[in-house]
């Protein structure tokens, strides 16, 4: 796979740089596109010396500690856009991201890709960096809209049903449109390092139906597990739909 260099990254900004002169005459502020490709520099620099040192280590404790961080950071990101205080719920969203993840990233890890060792840091790491932010996603989707059927008054069951639905939605259209409207990362870059598409297209497969159901598992567990959040907040107003 060709070597890209820093003078190859140059080239690549040069669309980049046009976007920000248009941003500049367009809107009122530049600065929220700068700081985003400047933390996008930074991050995916220090993420690829951290990568480039845990790969070289293979230790399995340095593993599951950077999968516990993964889980941890992603179960309280999940929670931002909900209408209450992060800690009241990181254990609901903990639970729920874990179950649904680490079953997927187990299942996948040994019973695909067969890992030797099991803690082989090129199968875990990428896979549990799609795998949890995918559950990150459903658990959001779906904990800001059960709320927001919550205060339309309607019951459990609706506000659930309503909000897994909702949940299911961003990866329901990727598995409709891949293939057709876009060839997914992990199967480009597998064609761009030259494997065979029809086995990049395998990969791709076990890829979107470890998604799918992560993102399904942990969305479904998080709405049972706040089913008590639930009940307080219908308490207040003084009506209990919550079954």
């Amino acid at each position: 796979m060709y070597a890209i260099t820093l003078a190859d990254i140059a080239v690549a900004f040069i669309p980049v740089v046009v976007t920000l002169f248009i941003i500049f005459y367009w809107s009122t502020s530049i600065k929220n596109a700068v700081v985003a490709i400047l933390r996008m520099l930074l991050q995916l620099m220090l993420i690829g010396y951290t990568l480039e040192f845990i790969f070289h280590a293979n230790n399995q404790w340095i593993i599951v500690a950077v999968l516990s961080f993964m889980l941890l950071a992603a179960s309280w990101i999940a929670l931002g856009p909900l209408p209450v205080k992060r800690s009241t719920l990181l254990g609901c969203s903990l639970a729920a991201i874990a179950v649904g993840g680490i079953f997927n990233l187990v299942l996948v890890s040994q019973g695909v890709l067969h890992a030797d060792p099991w803690f082989q840091p090129a199968i875990m790491i990428p896979l549990a960096g799609m795998i949890f932010s995918n559950s990150m996603n459903s658990v959001s989707l779906a904990g800001e809209r059960f709320y927001s059927e919550l205060d339309h008054h309607d019951d459990y069951a609706r506000a659930r049903s309503t909000a897994f639905q909702a949940a299911l939605i961003p990866i329901t259209n990727s598995l409709l449109a891949v293939g057709l409207v876009s060839l997914p990362g992990m199967m480009t870059g597998q064609i761009l390092a030259g494997t065979s598409p029809l086995i990049a297209a395998r990969y791709q497969i076990v890829v979107m139906c470890m998604i799918f159901s992560s993102a399904g598992i942990s969305a479904a567990l998080f709405l049972w597990l706040i089913r008590s959040q639930c009940r307080q907040q219908t308490a207040a107003n003084g009506v209990d739909t919550c079954g």
